[in-house]
């Protein structure tokens, strides 16, 4: 793969139907990520990445955020050992959301509430609140993310 594999952005034509990878970052530097499993497309999470991070995962295979709140890369799963390993990534029409498509770790968890996806919860109408909708979390955070 060429150093970078990401080019400045060009003309609008050049943007919406060409061929060249020129992702739109906001004012802060972060374009929004969307990951899916690859193998049943469910929806698993939602963050940002920088052009770092966006460059670090496609050179290495693992999907790779911007954690705003800690202001550095992320490499997702180095904590809990669930990487997303990078198989497909796509970028919308105007070139302003990546889509990754990823394979997750040995207990298929995405989220670091211990769910398969962050997308555990659902809006009830009838009564006004979220319920669970995720499933059992397939991990104790604790003990994954204990320091101890």
């Amino acid at each position: 793969m060429p150093e970078t594999c990401l080019h400045e952005r060009s003309s609008k034509e050049e943007i919406e139907k060409g061929l060249k990878l020129q992702p739109k970052f906001d004012s802060d530097g972060l374009i929004p990520c969307i990951t899916t499993d690859v193998h049943t497309n469910e929806v698993l999470m939602f963050a940002f990445m920088n052009r770092e991070a966006l460059e670090h995962t496609l050179s290495s295979g693992k999907v790779t955020y911007f954690s705003r709140s800690r202001g550095k890369l992320w490499v997702k799963g180095e904590s809990s050992g669930q990487i997303q390993r990078l198989v497909e990534l796509r970028t919308d029409c105007d070139q302003d959301v990546i889509l990754c498509k990823a394979e997750i770790g040995s207990n298929g968890a995405s989220c670091h509430n211990g769910y398969r996806s962050c997308f555990y919860r659902k809006f009830d109408s009838d009564s006004g609140k979220l319920v669970f909708d995720g499933g059992e979390p397939l991990f104790d955070p604790d003990k994954v993310y204990s320091k101890g």
